[in-house]
Protein backbone atom coordinates (compact mmCIF):
# COMPACT_ATOMS: atom_id res chain seq x y z
CA UNK A 1 0.00 0.00 0.00
CA UNK A 2 1.47 3.36 -1.03
CA UNK A 3 1.94 5.45 2.12
CA UNK A 4 2.82 8.87 0.63
CA UNK A 5 -0.74 9.63 -0.44
CA UNK A 6 -2.39 8.64 2.83
CA UNK A 7 -3.99 11.32 4.97
CA UNK A 8 -3.26 11.37 8.73
CA UNK A 9 -6.37 9.46 9.84
CA UNK A 10 -5.41 6.61 7.52
CA UNK A 11 -1.72 6.72 8.46
CA UNK A 12 -2.53 5.99 12.11
CA UNK A 13 -4.00 2.67 10.96
CA UNK A 14 -1.98 1.74 7.86
CA UNK A 15 1.21 3.87 7.97
CA UNK A 16 4.31 1.68 7.61
CA UNK A 17 2.23 -1.47 8.22
CA UNK A 18 2.04 -4.69 6.20
CA UNK A 19 0.31 -8.04 6.85
CA UNK A 20 2.62 -10.48 8.64
CA UNK A 21 4.62 -12.56 6.14
CA UNK A 22 4.20 -15.89 7.97
CA UNK A 23 0.39 -16.19 8.10
CA UNK A 24 -0.94 -12.84 6.87
CA UNK A 25 -1.90 -11.61 10.36
CA UNK A 26 -3.48 -8.16 10.03
CA UNK A 27 -2.14 -7.01 13.42
CA UNK A 28 1.64 -7.49 13.86
CA UNK A 29 2.22 -10.55 16.06
CA UNK A 30 3.97 -10.11 19.41
CA UNK A 31 7.38 -11.63 18.72
CA UNK A 32 8.18 -12.58 22.31
CA UNK A 33 11.70 -13.79 21.58
CA UNK A 34 15.20 -12.64 22.48
CA UNK A 35 17.04 -14.36 19.63
CA UNK A 36 16.57 -15.73 16.09
CA UNK A 37 17.84 -18.85 14.28
CA UNK A 38 20.63 -18.35 11.74
CA UNK A 39 21.34 -20.70 8.84
CA UNK A 40 25.04 -19.80 8.94
CA UNK A 41 26.89 -17.19 11.03
CA UNK A 42 25.36 -13.85 9.93
CA UNK A 43 22.79 -15.65 7.77
CA UNK A 44 19.42 -14.50 9.13
CA UNK A 45 16.11 -12.99 7.99
CA UNK A 46 16.86 -9.45 9.19
CA UNK A 47 16.74 -10.17 12.91
CA UNK A 48 19.43 -11.68 15.11
CA UNK A 49 18.92 -10.34 18.66
CA UNK A 50 15.94 -8.40 20.02
CA UNK A 51 17.93 -5.56 21.60
CA UNK A 52 19.09 -4.66 18.08
CA UNK A 53 15.71 -5.19 16.41
CA UNK A 54 12.45 -7.05 16.95
CA UNK A 55 9.66 -7.40 14.33
CA UNK A 56 6.96 -6.03 16.67
CA UNK A 57 9.13 -3.04 17.60
CA UNK A 58 9.96 -2.53 13.91
CA UNK A 59 6.23 -2.33 13.11
CA UNK A 60 5.82 0.35 15.80
CA UNK A 61 8.91 2.26 14.63
CA UNK A 62 7.56 2.27 11.06
CA UNK A 63 4.26 3.64 12.34
CA UNK A 64 6.01 6.36 14.40
CA UNK A 65 7.96 7.50 11.33
CA UNK A 66 4.79 7.53 9.22
CA UNK A 67 2.56 9.57 11.56
CA UNK A 68 5.31 12.17 12.15
CA UNK A 69 6.07 12.49 8.39
CA UNK A 70 9.56 11.18 9.12
CA UNK A 71 11.54 8.42 7.43
CA UNK A 72 12.94 6.68 10.53
CA UNK A 73 11.35 5.86 13.88
CA UNK A 74 12.95 4.59 17.09
CA UNK A 75 11.17 3.18 20.14
CA UNK A 76 12.62 3.14 23.68
CA UNK A 77 11.76 1.87 27.14
CA UNK A 78 10.45 5.33 28.19
CA UNK A 79 10.29 8.95 27.09
CA UNK A 80 13.34 9.69 29.24
CA UNK A 81 15.26 6.86 27.54
CA UNK A 82 14.49 8.58 24.20
CA UNK A 83 15.75 11.93 25.58
CA UNK A 84 18.84 10.16 26.94
CA UNK A 85 19.64 8.89 23.42
CA UNK A 86 19.34 12.40 21.94
CA UNK A 87 21.70 13.95 24.52
CA UNK A 88 24.19 11.13 23.86
CA UNK A 89 24.67 12.64 20.38
CA UNK A 90 26.65 15.39 22.16
CA UNK A 91 30.19 15.62 23.60
CA UNK A 92 31.62 17.16 26.78
CA UNK A 93 31.77 20.94 26.39
CA UNK A 94 28.76 21.09 24.05
CA UNK A 95 25.94 23.44 25.01
CA UNK A 96 22.16 22.95 24.87
CA UNK A 97 19.50 25.67 24.89
CA UNK A 98 16.33 24.27 26.45
CA UNK A 99 12.83 25.56 27.06
CA UNK A 100 12.78 26.99 30.60
CA UNK A 101 9.30 25.67 31.34
CA UNK A 102 9.54 21.93 30.73
CA UNK A 103 8.74 18.52 32.17
CA UNK A 104 10.52 17.96 35.49
CA UNK A 105 12.04 14.66 34.35
CA UNK A 106 13.65 16.36 31.34
CA UNK A 107 15.12 19.03 33.63
CA UNK A 108 16.38 16.33 36.02
CA UNK A 109 18.17 14.26 33.35
CA UNK A 110 19.74 17.41 31.88
CA UNK A 111 20.95 18.83 35.21
CA UNK A 112 21.58 15.79 37.41
CA UNK A 113 22.85 13.27 34.85
CA UNK A 114 24.38 15.02 31.82
CA UNK A 115 25.73 18.20 33.37
CA UNK A 116 28.32 16.19 35.31
CA UNK A 117 29.66 14.88 31.96
CA UNK A 118 30.46 18.43 30.88
CA UNK A 119 27.37 19.26 28.81
CA UNK A 120 26.11 22.79 29.56
CA UNK A 121 22.37 23.58 29.64
CA UNK A 122 20.77 27.03 29.33
CA UNK A 123 17.08 27.28 30.25
CA UNK A 124 15.42 30.04 28.26
CA UNK A 125 11.85 31.35 27.80
CA UNK A 126 11.36 30.64 24.09
CA UNK A 127 8.02 32.35 23.44
CA UNK A 128 10.12 35.08 21.79
CA UNK A 129 12.70 33.49 19.47
CA UNK A 130 15.07 36.45 19.98
CA UNK A 131 15.70 35.22 23.53
CA UNK A 132 17.31 32.07 22.11
CA UNK A 133 19.76 34.05 19.95
CA UNK A 134 21.29 35.67 23.05
CA UNK A 135 22.47 32.26 24.30
CA UNK A 136 23.88 30.83 21.05
CA UNK A 137 27.65 30.31 21.01
CA UNK A 138 30.00 28.25 18.84
CA UNK A 139 29.52 25.46 21.39
CA UNK A 140 25.71 25.33 21.01
CA UNK A 141 24.86 21.98 19.40
CA UNK A 142 21.19 21.41 20.31
CA UNK A 143 18.02 23.40 20.93
CA UNK A 144 15.42 21.49 22.99
CA UNK A 145 11.82 22.66 22.56
CA UNK A 146 8.60 21.61 24.28
CA UNK A 147 5.42 23.09 22.81
CA UNK A 148 2.87 23.35 24.34
CA UNK A 149 5.08 23.45 27.42
CA UNK A 150 4.47 21.35 30.53
CA UNK A 151 2.63 22.61 32.56
CA UNK A 152 2.34 26.33 31.63
CA UNK A 153 0.99 25.66 28.12
CA UNK A 154 3.36 28.19 26.53
CA UNK A 155 3.59 28.02 22.74
CA UNK A 156 6.91 28.16 20.89
CA UNK A 157 7.13 28.95 17.17
CA UNK A 158 8.81 25.82 15.79
CA UNK A 159 9.34 27.26 12.31
CA UNK A 160 11.09 30.39 13.65
CA UNK A 161 13.29 28.35 15.98
CA UNK A 162 14.16 25.95 13.14
CA UNK A 163 15.25 28.86 10.89
CA UNK A 164 17.52 30.10 13.69
CA UNK A 165 18.90 26.59 14.31
CA UNK A 166 19.63 26.01 10.61
CA UNK A 167 21.38 29.37 10.32
CA UNK A 168 23.80 28.33 13.09
CA UNK A 169 23.95 24.61 12.11
CA UNK A 170 22.39 23.52 15.42
CA UNK A 171 20.18 20.45 15.86
CA UNK A 172 16.57 21.14 16.82
CA UNK A 173 14.62 18.56 18.85
CA UNK A 174 10.92 19.03 19.67
CA UNK A 175 9.08 17.18 22.43
CA UNK A 176 5.69 16.65 20.76
CA UNK A 177 4.11 14.72 23.65
CA UNK A 178 1.36 17.25 24.50
CA UNK A 179 0.33 18.02 20.91
CA UNK A 180 0.87 14.64 19.19
CA UNK A 181 1.25 14.46 15.40
CA UNK A 182 -2.54 14.77 15.14
CA UNK A 183 -2.18 18.43 16.14
CA UNK A 184 1.31 19.42 14.94
CA UNK A 185 4.14 18.02 12.80
CA UNK A 186 7.50 19.43 13.98
CA UNK A 187 9.56 17.72 11.24
CA UNK A 188 7.47 19.51 8.60
CA UNK A 189 8.13 22.78 10.45
CA UNK A 190 11.92 22.26 10.25
CA UNK A 191 12.79 20.23 13.38
CA UNK A 192 15.51 17.55 13.05
CA UNK A 193 14.20 15.25 15.79
CA UNK A 194 10.73 14.79 17.22
CA UNK A 195 10.39 13.08 20.60
CA UNK A 196 7.43 11.55 22.48
CA UNK A 197 6.65 10.06 25.77
CA UNK A 198 4.47 7.49 23.98
CA UNK A 199 3.21 6.52 27.45
CA UNK A 200 0.83 9.47 27.02
CA UNK A 201 -1.42 10.15 24.01
CA UNK A 202 0.16 7.70 21.55
CA UNK A 203 -0.48 4.73 23.86
CA UNK A 204 -3.56 6.50 25.14
CA UNK A 205 -4.74 3.99 27.75
CA UNK A 206 -2.36 4.46 30.72
CA UNK A 207 -1.21 0.84 30.44
CA UNK A 208 2.32 1.10 29.02
CA UNK A 209 5.55 3.13 29.43
CA UNK A 210 7.40 3.84 26.17
CA UNK A 211 9.43 6.57 24.41
CA UNK A 212 9.81 7.46 20.75
CA UNK A 213 11.91 9.45 18.30
CA UNK A 214 11.30 10.23 14.63
CA UNK A 215 13.71 11.81 12.14
CA UNK A 216 14.04 12.42 8.39
CA UNK A 217 17.83 12.42 7.97
CA UNK A 218 19.52 9.02 7.44
CA UNK A 219 22.89 9.95 8.98
CA UNK A 220 21.15 11.23 12.12
CA UNK A 221 18.94 8.12 12.24
CA UNK A 222 22.02 5.87 11.97
CA UNK A 223 23.67 7.66 14.92
CA UNK A 224 20.53 7.29 17.01
CA UNK A 225 20.09 3.60 16.04
CA UNK A 226 23.69 3.00 17.14
CA UNK A 227 23.00 4.66 20.52
CA UNK A 228 19.72 2.74 20.88
CA UNK A 229 21.47 -0.60 20.30
CA UNK A 230 24.67 0.21 22.22
CA UNK A 231 22.89 1.65 25.28
CA UNK A 232 20.06 -0.89 25.16
CA UNK A 233 17.17 1.17 26.57
CA UNK A 234 14.67 -0.52 24.27
CA UNK A 235 11.01 -1.38 24.82
CA UNK A 236 9.72 -4.95 24.82
CA UNK A 237 7.48 -6.50 22.14
CA UNK A 238 4.33 -6.41 24.29
CA UNK A 239 4.80 -2.69 24.99
CA UNK A 240 5.44 -2.08 21.28
CA UNK A 241 2.21 -3.90 20.43
CA UNK A 242 0.19 -1.86 22.95
CA UNK A 243 1.43 1.51 21.64
CA UNK A 244 0.90 0.42 18.03
CA UNK A 245 -2.67 -0.49 18.98
CA UNK A 246 -3.07 2.89 20.71
CA UNK A 247 -1.88 4.80 17.65
CA UNK A 248 -4.67 3.24 15.57
CA UNK A 249 -7.28 5.28 17.50
CA UNK A 250 -5.15 8.41 18.07
CA UNK A 251 -7.10 10.56 15.62
CA UNK A 252 -10.55 9.78 17.07
CA UNK A 253 -9.33 10.15 20.67
CA UNK A 254 -7.60 13.48 20.00
CA UNK A 255 -10.77 14.92 18.49
CA UNK A 256 -12.64 14.24 21.74
CA UNK A 257 -9.71 15.40 23.95
CA UNK A 258 -9.79 18.72 22.06
CA UNK A 259 -13.59 19.11 22.27
CA UNK A 260 -13.63 18.33 26.00
CA UNK A 261 -10.54 20.46 26.64
CA UNK A 262 -12.24 23.49 25.09
CA UNK A 263 -15.40 23.00 27.20
CA UNK A 264 -13.42 22.57 30.44
CA UNK A 265 -11.12 25.55 29.71
CA UNK A 266 -14.11 27.81 29.04
CA UNK A 267 -15.87 26.62 32.21
CA UNK A 268 -12.78 27.37 34.33
CA UNK A 269 -12.19 30.76 32.68
CA UNK A 270 -15.74 31.83 33.55
CA UNK A 271 -15.69 30.53 37.13
CA UNK A 272 -15.53 33.26 39.81
CA UNK A 273 -13.23 31.18 42.04
CA UNK A 274 -10.57 30.67 39.35
CA UNK A 275 -7.84 33.26 38.92
CA UNK A 276 -5.90 32.06 35.86
CA UNK A 277 -6.40 29.42 33.17
CA UNK A 278 -3.56 28.37 30.86
CA UNK A 279 -4.80 26.95 27.55
CA UNK A 280 -3.52 27.95 24.07
CA UNK A 281 -7.03 28.07 22.54
CA UNK A 282 -7.88 31.39 24.20
CA UNK A 283 -7.39 34.45 21.93
CA UNK A 284 -5.86 36.11 25.02
CA UNK A 285 -3.08 33.46 25.19
CA UNK A 286 0.23 35.27 24.47
CA UNK A 287 1.11 33.06 21.47
CA UNK A 288 -2.41 32.09 20.38
CA UNK A 289 -1.68 33.14 16.78
CA UNK A 290 1.37 30.83 16.64
CA UNK A 291 -0.73 27.99 18.08
CA UNK A 292 -3.39 28.59 15.41
CA UNK A 293 -0.73 28.54 12.71
CA UNK A 294 1.22 25.41 13.74
CA UNK A 295 -1.51 23.35 15.45
CA UNK A 296 -4.70 21.86 14.07
CA UNK A 297 -6.52 22.33 17.41
CA UNK A 298 -5.56 23.17 21.00
CA UNK A 299 -5.48 19.84 22.83
CA UNK A 300 -6.76 18.52 26.13
CA UNK A 301 -4.08 19.82 28.53
CA UNK A 302 -5.05 22.73 30.80
CA UNK A 303 -3.46 24.32 33.88
CA UNK A 304 -5.19 26.68 36.30
CA UNK A 305 -4.74 28.59 39.55
CA UNK A 306 -7.64 29.03 42.03
CA UNK A 307 -8.34 32.55 43.38
CA UNK A 308 -6.28 33.45 46.44
CA UNK A 309 -4.39 30.36 45.42
CA UNK A 310 -2.06 28.65 47.80
CA UNK A 311 -0.74 25.13 48.33
CA UNK A 312 -3.52 24.07 50.74
CA UNK A 313 -6.28 25.35 48.45
CA UNK A 314 -4.90 23.46 45.44
CA UNK A 315 -4.51 20.24 47.44
CA UNK A 316 -8.11 20.46 48.72
CA UNK A 317 -9.42 20.78 45.15
CA UNK A 318 -7.45 17.84 43.71
CA UNK A 319 -8.39 15.64 46.70
CA UNK A 320 -12.13 16.35 46.21
CA UNK A 321 -12.19 15.39 42.52
CA UNK A 322 -14.07 12.16 41.78
CA UNK A 323 -14.02 11.62 38.02
CA UNK A 324 -10.65 13.29 37.50
CA UNK A 325 -8.14 10.90 39.10
CA UNK A 326 -5.30 12.44 41.11
CA UNK A 327 -2.31 10.80 39.41
CA UNK A 328 0.95 11.39 37.57
CA UNK A 329 0.99 11.23 33.76
CA UNK A 330 -1.48 12.41 31.10
CA UNK A 331 -2.94 11.60 27.72
CA UNK A 332 -5.04 8.58 28.68
CA UNK A 333 -8.73 8.13 27.86
CA UNK A 334 -9.49 8.89 31.54
CA UNK A 335 -9.20 12.41 32.94
CA UNK A 336 -6.33 13.02 35.36
CA UNK A 337 -5.48 15.90 37.68
CA UNK A 338 -2.03 16.67 39.01
CA UNK A 339 -0.27 19.11 41.32
CA UNK A 340 2.96 19.89 39.40
CA UNK A 341 4.86 21.46 42.33
CA UNK A 342 4.66 18.26 44.40
CA UNK A 343 4.33 15.69 41.58
CA UNK A 344 5.63 15.99 38.00
CA UNK A 345 7.86 19.03 38.64
CA UNK A 346 9.03 18.33 42.20
CA UNK A 347 12.57 17.62 40.91
CA UNK A 348 12.93 21.28 39.82
CA UNK A 349 14.06 23.58 42.68
CA UNK A 350 11.18 25.77 43.97
CA UNK A 351 12.90 29.01 42.94
CA UNK A 352 13.42 27.74 39.37
CA UNK A 353 9.86 26.34 39.20
CA UNK A 354 8.28 29.62 40.25
CA UNK A 355 10.33 31.63 37.71
CA UNK A 356 8.39 29.88 34.94
CA UNK A 357 5.02 30.12 36.71
CA UNK A 358 4.84 26.70 38.37
CA UNK A 359 3.54 28.06 41.67
CA UNK A 360 2.33 25.94 44.59
CA UNK A 361 -1.32 26.67 43.73
CA UNK A 362 -1.08 25.47 40.09
CA UNK A 363 -3.22 22.46 39.09
CA UNK A 364 -2.72 20.61 35.79
CA UNK A 365 -5.54 18.72 34.06
CA UNK A 366 -5.33 16.04 31.41
CA UNK A 367 -8.88 16.14 30.04
CA UNK A 368 -9.99 12.68 28.94
CA UNK A 369 -12.73 11.48 26.61
CA UNK A 370 -15.59 11.08 29.12
CA UNK A 371 -18.80 13.12 28.80
CA UNK A 372 -17.80 16.77 29.11
CA UNK A 373 -20.80 17.60 31.36
CA UNK A 374 -19.66 15.00 33.90
CA UNK A 375 -16.15 16.47 33.89
CA UNK A 376 -17.44 20.02 34.38
CA UNK A 377 -19.77 18.90 37.21
CA UNK A 378 -16.85 17.19 38.90
CA UNK A 379 -14.68 20.32 38.71
CA UNK A 380 -17.57 22.48 39.93
CA UNK A 381 -18.15 20.40 43.07
CA UNK A 382 -14.43 20.28 43.86
CA UNK A 383 -13.92 24.03 43.42
CA UNK A 384 -17.11 25.13 45.18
Amino acid sequence: MGKKELKFNSKTIHGGQFPDKAYGAVMPPIYQTSTYAQSTPGGHKGYEYSRSANPTRSALENSLASIENGKYGLAFGSGLAAIDAVIKLLNPGDEVISTSDLYGGSYRIFKRIFEKYGIVFHFVGMQNTDEISKHITLKTKLIWVETPTNPMMNIIDIKSVSQLAKKHKILLAVDNTFATPYLQLPLDLGADIVMHSATKYLGGHSDVVLGALAVKDKALADELYFIQNASGAICGPMDSFLVLRGIKTLHVRMQRHCENGKAVAEFLANHPKIEKVYWPGFPSHPNHDVAKMQMKDFGGMISFVPKGGNYDNAIKIVEKLQIFTLAESLGGVESLAGHPASMTHASIPKKEREKSGVVDALIRLSVGIEDKDDLIDDLRQAIE
